[in-house]
């Protein structure tokens, strides 16, 4: 029989070193007729991105030797840090940046020259040329580095041609402020790529290319715009077996597939395949991202968000037919191709990412899919689960606003009779995000404890079309603060949520929509950032070249608009915020500095708010090694536990909680 006890207050075997035993993440999957890779970053091995080989009769190999860690740094945030030639495998290592080649019997050998500067070269996303002599890829090359001039305020990204066996790139492609996605076609005769310039993100306006790849010289000769430009992003470029040139494109509102209808060089209008009101690409925070992918028959399979949700779909060129692909995925990260079957990295509200290859029939009949690299097996009862519901609320006005609700789940316990339950309020990070529709033992670490959570997908998130994501356009700070209030306010009115015990977190963009939720409103009791953002205006003024004009849009032009940023910060409305708050960071930040936390840290402690604040040395944006995991959450338990009034959880190190400014750590 279940125990009676106050929401939040329950004891549960979802524990930090449980979570953080879990947190493997799956990065990046490749498929050729032999074997499927993929790469997994470890927090046991310090959050070292290892590359894995299966065979086609199940044996799973690890690539790297120790001391070695495919991680691209391109963008700060990375992604598509290795490639294949056949067996050989080129990646990216975390510690110089070099591109290195793995032969297979062979150690590691550098490909490109060592920076001039620890990291100062940096590459990604690239393809092998078909007679496999050259890398075409994205290089980032910092001040100081490659032709760059030392006096440089930011990187240059452009495209280059590597050789194969090692030596200095080619520069093919420098007159955008960024390139991404460089596709070759199957002749090896045409390139597409995709490029954008300040002040635009990828999301908001970017442009595909297609230029003649000359070996001989190295160079790209001929090249011509042939779709994208303003308000229109163009993401995923791919040439199928017909060399038909496709691309996804939210010219219609939402993301959907197009392709060109002739062979080779694209002319005419691309004609839209399966139009719908779903988006099929994500926002390129990270580089490499698949959501189609070719089938051996040249159908092609894709995930689609709806309704914050995804979903597999095949379509067939020849009959024009698009059919539900039935799986028990929520969440799909990642599509690739091999043959006749489909293989993704997906998830579910009941089942955390795993590696999987579904058989795709006619009309979109499936087996049930099969397990290339399984889940981690958790030991937890489906009963302790809680699962996502999909909720959408009014907001502003006539505006609406999404979210992913879990209740509080534990078969051991009952709340008491009348007592409603704790609510976190999760916002993820971006803006322009989504919060993924997936199992997260974080989630449920406060679920099975007693507390009701709901992830908001504000106005500005991915997943429900680019008129949604730009009704955050000159609103952050505004916006997402209202949506989050609603939330919050929309679950107590239905009797989900205690008006009394309202908390609220978030990290990166998130951890500013929570300080700023704060300085906005009582109805949070307390808040929690893991590197959140405090100072807009130190922010637009030292963020990486990425990011740097992203405000420009989200707020407003800097520095023109520069009284705005100085209004919305946190750190200037320190005298509004009164509730507690907990801040994590790492000293190696290279998107927020450290310095917002601490900044914002002395502030509250001046005014007396109570506060806590925990920093990781070596950490960047987003913490990689298991111990900082479970100290992070172990702290957030604790912090929550004094806020609220529990009993701290047994066996957590409690946090110390500063309540005035002579109430100083020791």
């Amino acid at each position: 029989m279940p125990q009676v006890a106050s929401f939040g207050s329950w004891s549960s075997p979802i524990t930090a070193e449980r979570v953080a035993g879990a947190a493997v993440r799956l990065e990046r999957v490749q498929t050729t007729d032999a074997a499927v890779w993929w790469s997994e970053s470890r927090p046991d091995e310090g959050g070292r991105s290892q590359i894995l080989r299966r065979s086609a009769s199940g044996e799973v190999a690890e690539l790297l030797p120790e001391g070695f860690s495919a991680r691209s740094a391109v963008h700060e945030y990375g992604g598509a840090g290795w490639w294949l030639a056949g067996e050989t495998v080129f990646f990216v290592n975390a510690t110089d940046q070099r591109i290195w080649r793995l032969d297979p019997g062979f150690p590691p050998a550098p490909v490109t020259p060592e920076p001039v500067t620890r990291r100062g070269r940096r590459f990604a996303d690239g393809v092998l040329t078909a007679d496999l002599r050259w890398i075409i890829c994205v290089e980032e090359a910092h001040p100081g580095e490659a032709s760059v001039p030392a006096a440089a305020t930011e990187p240059v990204n452009r495209l280059v041609a590597v050789p194969a066996i090692g030596g200095e790139p080619v520069v093919l492609r420098d007159r955008a402020d960024f390139v991404a996605s460089p596709r070759l076609d199957a002749r090896g005769e045409l390139l597409a790529w995709i490029e954008w310039s300040h002040p635009d993100m990828p999301w908001d306006s970017t442009e595909l290319w297609v230029g003649r790849w000359d070996a001989a010289v190295p160079r790209l000769a001929g090249s011509v715009r042939v779709a994208g430009g303003a308000d229109e992003s163009v993401m995923q470029p791919e040439w199928d077996a017909d060399h038909r040139l496709w691309f996804c494109s939210d010219r219609s509102d939402w993301s959907n597939l197009y392709h060109f209808p002739n062979a080779g060089p694209p002319s005419g209008e691309p004609l839209s395949v399966s139009p719908a009101n779903h988006d099929i690409a994500v926002p390129m925070w990270q580089l490499g991202v698949s959501r189609y992918a070719f089938l051996g028959d040249d159908r092609v399979v894709f995930a689609a968000s709806s309704d914050g949700v995804d979903h597999l779909r095949v379509h067939d060129p020849i009959s024009g037919r698009t059919d539900h692909v039935s799986v028990p995925f929520t969440a799909i990260g990642e599509v690739r191709a091999a043959a006749s079957s489909a293989v993704v990295i997906a998830s579910s509200f009941t089942a955390e990412p795993a590696i999987a290859g579904v058989l795709v029939g006619r009309g979109g009949a499936s087996a049930a899919p099969r397990a290339l690299r399984a889940p981690r097996e958790l030991g937890l009862s489906s009963a302790m689960i809680s699962v996502g519901q999909p909720i959408t609320f009014p907001t502003d006005g006539a505006a609406t606003a999404h979210g992913l609700y879990y209740a509080p789940t534990n078969p051991e316990f009952v709340g008491q009779a009348g007592e409603r339950p704790p609510l976190i309020v999760t916002v993820h990070g971006g803006p322009t995000g989504m919060a993924a529709a997936e199992l997260n033992l974080r989630t449920q670490l406060w679920t099975s404890r007693g507390y009701a959570v709901v992830d908001v997908n504000i106005r500005g998130s991915s997943g429900f079309g680019r008129r949604y994501r730009n009704e955050l356009r000159g609103g952050w700070g505004v916006s997402d603060v209202a949506d989050c209030i609603a939330a919050a306010r929309f679950l107590i009115e239905s009797g989900r949520a205690d008006p009394e015990r309202v908390l609220i977190r978030g990290g990166s963009a998130g951890g500013f929509t929570m300080l700023a939720a704060l300085a906005s409103s009582e109805v949070f009791t307390a808040g929690c950032g893991l590197y959140a953002v405090t100072d807009l205006e130190a922010l637009a003024r030292d963020m990486h070249k990425f990011e740097s004009r992203y405000t420009d849009r989200l707020i407003a032009p800097y520095p023109e608009g520069a009284a705005v940023y100085r209004e919305r910060s946190p750190l200037s409305r320190v005298a509004s915020i009164d509730a507690p708050v907990i801040l994590f960071h790492g000293t190696d930040d290279p998107v927020v500095p450290p310095a917002q936390a601490s900044e914002m840290i002395a502030a509250l402690a001046a005014r007396g708010v109570p506060h806590a604040h925990v920093v990781f040395p070596g950490e960047g944006h987003g913490f990689r090694r298991r111990e900082n995991i479970v100290r992070c959450l172990e702290a957030e338990l604790s912090f929550y536990a004094q806020v609220l009034g529990f009993a701290p959880p047994e066996g957590v190190e409690p946090v110390r909680v500063v309540r005035g400014p002579g109430d100083q750590p020791s």
